[in-house]
């Protein structure tokens, strides 16, 4: 989402069509509009939501790759993610999940809403809030990973981000994942079809899950009375 002010023949509506025919086939502008002159791309948004998308199959997928991170040491406990994001809802300060460089004189923010959405071997995080810290949404999953592995426990996963322990958030999930889905505003600027939804859900017809941990196995009554 940008603005930029122009002036010239070409009518708001038509300005999508007229920069796709500049632009590299990688980058497209699905609408334009016109907007008061006050209106801003960022300042004026009431919130951010991204999908950060992660793949628990056993096997690699080249189609997957590029778009998802694959964790497949365990079946990750998508119960747990949620639990954990959960608390976090409401307005804190995330310190413990901002990197290193950011311009903001504050790192205080409100989470609006969280999913966690598992489709096989699919499981899609989405995060809304009314603005993300740099590196937020990578830190953040590199910790819910770490709950969902069973590394970390819900309890530690919350220490962490109220006491803004940053020294201990060192995991950040790769940017393959993450896709930014829509910036919201008061008043809608495009059509649903334009902005609402910008990534395609995968769907995978065949789950193949990795093998659950393996568990020691509980001995019989006799054999925990001998070790007594």
């Amino acid at each position: 989402m940008v603005h930029f002010e122009a002036a010239g023949p070409i009518p708001a509506p038509r300005w999508a069509a007229a920069l796709n025919g500049r632009l590299p086939a990688s980058i497209r502008v699905r609408a334009a509009a016109a907007v008061p002159a006050d209106w801003h791309a960022c300042f004026s948004a009431s919130y951010r939501r991204y999908r950060y998308t992660l793949y628990n199959g056993r096997l690699p997928n080249l189609f997957l790759a590029p778009w998802s991170w694959h964790r497949y040491q365990v079946p990750l406990d998508e119960a747990l993610m949620r639990r954990a994001l959960e608390g976090m809802l409401g307005e804190h300060d995330f310190a413990a999940f901002e990197r290193a460089g950011s311009s903001r004189s504050h790192s205080r923010t409100t989470l609006q809403e969280v999913s966690v959405l598992r489709r096989g071997d699919l499981i899609e995080v989405e995060l809304q809030a009314s603005g993300f810290l740099y590196g937020m949404v990578r830190l953040v999953m590199g910790q819910l990973v770490a709950v969902a592995e069973g590394r970390l426990s819900l309890e530690a996963f919350e220490r962490r981000w109220r006491s803004g322990a940053r020294d201990q958030v060192k995991e950040a999930a790769p940017p393959q994942g993450l896709c930014l889905l829509r910036v919201g505003y008061p008043q809608p600027v495009f059509p649903a079809t334009a902005w609402y939804d910008c990534q395609p859900r995968f769907l995978l017809e065949c789950p193949d899950a990795p093998p659950a941990a393996s568990v020691p196995p509980t001995p019989p009554p006799e054999a925990r009375q001998a070790t007594r």
